[in-house]
């Protein structure tokens, strides 16, 4: 016979104790202003930028239109328009594999109008490492339009270098993106601190980083400008995306168990949902778009789990029907523990490498889920479960009252 193990023992101190994080969270809500908002949650600008300076510039005066794109493998340059037959040029890695030889296979193409200038050190250094920026336009014209570089052992720039050279511009936000070695990062600039321009921030921030890293060393890898109309908007769905969720889930477990488990199911899951807030909130860890991703993920998982529990629940009721609510459900609890800690344990192993092996919002998006799934299995054991204990005590103590005001019928014996 299997072990049985008396959770029910724990079912007040772990509401005293989930009470307390809530509050804490609700208070760290409160004295540290709210979120710590993302651009998808605050109007605003973000760019991603790379420290890599420029390794050639293109320039086009010919006929028609011409514009340049890259991607892993190889460098094209597109030549269109009227009175021009179409006709795209690609150079790829594999047959240039270097800087130098890459300038050479432009310059070979004898393109009419197309200029290239690069430098001749650059001939040994391997193609893959261009870096193409996504700041102003990649059709050609007769400003030079530059493609940067990542130089081999390049040194690594500090986040606190960078901070401390947009210190002039303002509310800036900097994190770091990859490795150090990569030299990326993103930065954020509020709504207030945009002037309503769209165009001028980033022209302000990139003017910045080269005045003190020096000109053409900064690619812009990404750029993004959020309204206030659309943050707003982006807020709102979210709030009622997880309302929804909670009350799609209260219906289904109605329909599938009793009030009181339904009801418990619901708690359970609304918890989980406040203690990964209250510790994305205490964390100072990005609210985005990513965390409500995470805390969805974290939902549907416990409820898979409390679902699987109340099954239980509702089988070993009808095994023995005469034993008390209390024994049932640490008979429950016990024989579905197992399952529990081996399916929480391989799931956390997949997410544990997520965490250890990447970076930035993926990294956060990992550790938020592991701080879900603890919570996800507590919640589920104590929280569901000592609900509907709760419930079921209360009726039998109303039961009680009534049978000893003789309100209540006394069940003959047959």
């Amino acid at each position: 016979m299997k072990r049985i193990i008396h959770f029910s023992r724990g079912f007040f101190p772990t509401a005293i104790i989930s009470t307390v994080l809530i509050i804490a969270g609700i208070a760290g809500y409160v004295m540290l202003d709210g979120f710590n908002l993302g651009v998808d949650f605050q109007a605003g600008l973000i760019q991603e930028v790379q420290f890599a300076p420029t390794a050639f510039s293109l320039t086009y005066t010919g006929l028609g239109n011409a514009s340049v794109s890259m991607d892993r493998s190889a460098l094209y340059i597109v030549i269109s328009g009227s009175g021009v037959e179409g006709i795209t040029h690609s150079f790829p890695y594999a047959d240039y594999r270097t800087i130098g030889s890459l300038l050479g296979g432009i310059r070979g193409k004898n393109v009419e109008g197309l200029a290239v200038s690069g430098e001749s050190s650059l001939g040994s250094v391997p193609s893959q490492s261009l870096i193409q920026s996504a700041q102003g336009n990649p059709q050609l014209s007769s400003v030079p339009y530059g493609i940067h570089y990542l130089p081999p052992n390049a040194p690594p720039i500090g986040i606190e270098e960078v901070r401390m050279a947009l210190l002039p511009l303002g509310t800036v936000s900097v994190q770091v993106l990859g490795t150090r070695d990569e030299r990326r990062f993103m930065i954020r600039m509020e709504d207030s601190e945009v002037d309503g321009k769209q165009g001028v921030p980033a022209e302000k921030i990139i003017s910045t980083l080269e005045a003190n890293f020096g000109a053409g060393e900064v690619a812009v890898t990404r750029s993004d400008y959020v309204g206030s109309r659309f943050s707003k908007q982006l807020t709102d769905q979210a709030g009622l995306l997880l309302g929804l969720t909670l009350l799609l889930i209260l219906i289904y477990s109605s329909i599938r168990f009793k009030p009181q488990f339904a009801i418990g199911a619901v708690l359970a899951i609304a918890h989980d949902a406040l203690i990964m807030v209250a510790f994305v909130t205490w964390t100072r860890m990005e609210f985005n778009t990513t965390t409500i991703a995470a805390i969805l993920t974290i939902l549907g998982y416990s409820i898979n789990d409390t679902i699987v529990i109340f099954d239980r629940i509702r089988e070993i009721q009808r095994i023995y029907p005469e034993d008390s609510f209390v024994n049932i459900l640490d008979r429950s609890l016990s024989e579905t523990l197992g399952r529990t800690v081996i399916t929480t344990a391989t799931t956390m192993l997949a997410v544990l490498s997520l965490y250890l092996f990447t970076t930035g919002s993926m990294r956060d998006f990992a550790l938020t889920l592991l701080v879900g799934m603890v919570s996800g299995v507590y919640s589920t054991i104590f929280i569901a479960s000592g609900f509907t204990n709760f419930w079921e005590n209360a009726v039998l103590k109303r039961r009680a009252k009534k049978l000893n005001a003789g309100t209540l019928p006394v069940p003959s014996k047959a």
